[in-house]
């Protein structure tokens, strides 16, 4: 029953959002400038970084681990806004070269198991970041543009598993981008089988040095973010 009620407010909070975004997307955004934060959102910039450290280079993930599943959200109408939010509608993403080849290796140990990893989101440009903080001021949920957030720095993604022979998602707490408790890695309310999938999925990340986030099931990312720039370059300008 706490599930099922869960879910519901999860709904009312998508139905508000919808409604409401079209009144502040235009709101003024805090420019980074303002915080101090540093933001990459030039190629050459991003060229400079990378020829001083190859580790910063954000590789293609289907480029390093070819048979993984992508179902990039954001690139949809099908997220928690409604909307399109990454206007060049990307097929492919991308994470910082040691962040994908650490999610190459979890996905190998699932593929032994008959499992494999979906996607919903990896490199995030910092812009979209700024959009989401305007409509839900919650750190437990969007990353504060002030800070930047491991999706802009490449180290964060968004994923669940999925059946190699099927392509069905195990089952989870919540779906993606669930902004109740449920979705809680500390809530326990749940049917023995996801809480068993949820351990597997965060078992295996953990293992290979990615960090759970408290609030969201999906969410992992690599320790020391300041080791990475925040960027805001679009999918294109990276594919180039």
């Amino acid at each position: 029953m706490v599930y099922k009620i869960a879910q519901q407010g999860y709904i009312l909070l998508s139905l508000f959002i919808i409604f409401c975004f079209p009144l502040i997307s235009h709101a003024q955004v805090k420019n980074s400038a303002d915080s101090g934060l540093k933001v990459i959102q030039s190629a050459t910039e991003y060229s400079a970084t990378v020829k001083a450290d190859s580790n910063q280079q954000l590789v293609n993930l289907q480029s390093i681990i070819p048979n993984i599943v992508l179902d990039l959200r954001y690139a949809t109408q099908n997220n928690f806004v409604g909307k399109i939010m990454y206007a060049e509608r990307p097929s492919f993403t991308f994470m910082r070269l040691p962040a994908a080849r650490a999610l190459a290796r979890v996905q190998k140990e699932l593929n032994q198991q008959g499992l494999g990893l979906k996607i919903f989101d990896a490199y995030r440009p910092y812009s979209v970041t700024e959009k989401f903080w305007e409509l839900i001021h919650d750190e437990r949920y969007v990353a504060n543009p002030a800070k930047g957030s491991g999706h802009n720095r490449g180290i964060a993604v968004d994923l669940t598993i999925v059946r190699l022979k099927t392509g069905e998602e195990l089952h989870m707490p919540t779906g993606f981008d669930n902004f109740t408790d449920s979705a809680h890695h500390d809530f326990n309310g749940l049917p023995e089988e996801v809480l068993k999938n949820r351990k597997l999925l965060r078992e295996t990340m953990e293992k290979y040095g990615f960090v759970a986030f408290p609030t969201e099931w999906w969410h992992y990312s690599l320790p020391e973010p300041e080791k990475y720039e925040v960027m805001d370059l679009g999918f294109g300008e990276l594919k180039r």
